[in-house]
């Protein structure tokens, strides 16, 4: 819990799993990713969200998302839960070169719920480690006003640092995920 002024502040970090496929690995990275962000005290709670459970069609209002006018429950339901936050890590694998249109679809449904928020970019994959599709993601967080942090971790060969319990087995990469956070 943060004090300012008198005035006690809570900080919310949401950090959003950004593959909805069913033999996804994105759970587990966001798993690793959440123990270190609970471990940081800039942020009073910590919440992974799993894009799963929201079940965006493709973009389906009527009203461009700038407006913040809905019509629909589930993106009247995302909108809310957007909101509450106060900083923002994906968590994205890289498919043929970019990052899932289930993620992009996500940010698109929302406009103003973004702007000006700081987000962090987790991405994993081969041997790239999603470099790919990071990049990707960063133009378009720039573009609703986000403020990208860096430095993006891209996990290379990501399967090897967890073994077949989704149990952490090298934790190289704790450093800069730590270094991820500390920046938001």
């Amino acid at each position: 819990m943060l004090v300012h002024l008198g005035y006690t502040m809570t900080m919310k970090l949401q950090i959003i799993i950004g593959s909805t496929r069913p033999a996804r690995k994105g759970p587990m990275v966001a798993r690793y990713v959440e123990q270190i962000a609970k471990n940081n005290n800039k942020f009073t709670e910590v919440e992974l969200l799993d894009l799963v459970d929201y079940n965006l069609p493709l973009l389906d209002e009527v009203e461009m998302p700038s407006t913040g006018i809905y019509a629909h429950e589930h993106t009247k339901k995302w909108s809310a839960k957007i909101s509450e936050a106060q900083a923002y890590i994906f968590v994205t694998p890289e498919y043929n070169a970019g990052y899932p249109a289930s993620l992009k679809n996500a940010i698109d449904y929302l406009y103003k719920e973004w702007g000006d928020k700081p987000a962090g970019i987790i991405s994993y994959g081969g041997r790239s480690g999603g470099k790919n599709s990071a990049d990707g993601l960063v133009k378009v967080l720039n573009k609703i006003g986000m403020k990208v942090v860096e430095p993006q971790v891209n996990i290379v060969r990501f399967t090897e640092i967890f073994d077949q319990n989704e149990m952490l087995i090298d934790d190289s990469y704790t450093i800069s995920i730590k270094a991820v956070v500390d920046k938001l």
